[in-house]
């Protein structure tokens, strides 16, 4: 009896050791802490809704401070202190034209985390 209860219990899909069970998974590569920190941190300055429009504004094209201002309808202190932080996170540049500065997206891939986010959102609320 307590054979047939041995081997029953290795026959069962949960005794199956893992890289028996899942042959065709590949584990993701691990990444440093450094790496990490600095995604973490990007997903952090992505993270103010006033931060996700500028993101959708900006891969339009590049805009300068008032501009963002008028199609947003936020203030524009609170515009430029948006700025500062997606700019000290490495997400927009900005390039001085006289009394203007105008932004622009630094990577294409930043705006591709912010559409893909909003668009996951739209799509479960559908």
């Amino acid at each position: 009896m307590l054979d047939r209860a041995a081997s029953a219990s290795t026959e069962t899909p949960d005794a199956v050791p893992h890289e028996q069970g899942r042959p065709d998974v590949d584990a993701a590569p691990v990444r440093s802490p450094g790496t990490l920190t600095a995604a973490g941190d990007l997903l952090r300055a992505l993270a103010a809704p006033v931060r996700i429009s500028i993101v959708l504004q900006l891969r339009e094209s590049a805009r300068c401070v008032h501009e963002l201002v008028d199609v947003l309808g936020v203030a524009q202190p609170l515009i430029s202190q948006h700025l500062r932080v997606l700019k000290s996170a490495g997400v927009v540049e900005g390039e001085r034209h006289g009394r203007e500065v105008v932004y622009r997206l630094v990577d294409e891939h930043l705006s591709h985390i912010v559409v893909d986010a909003v668009a996951h959102v739209e799509e479960a609320r559908s």
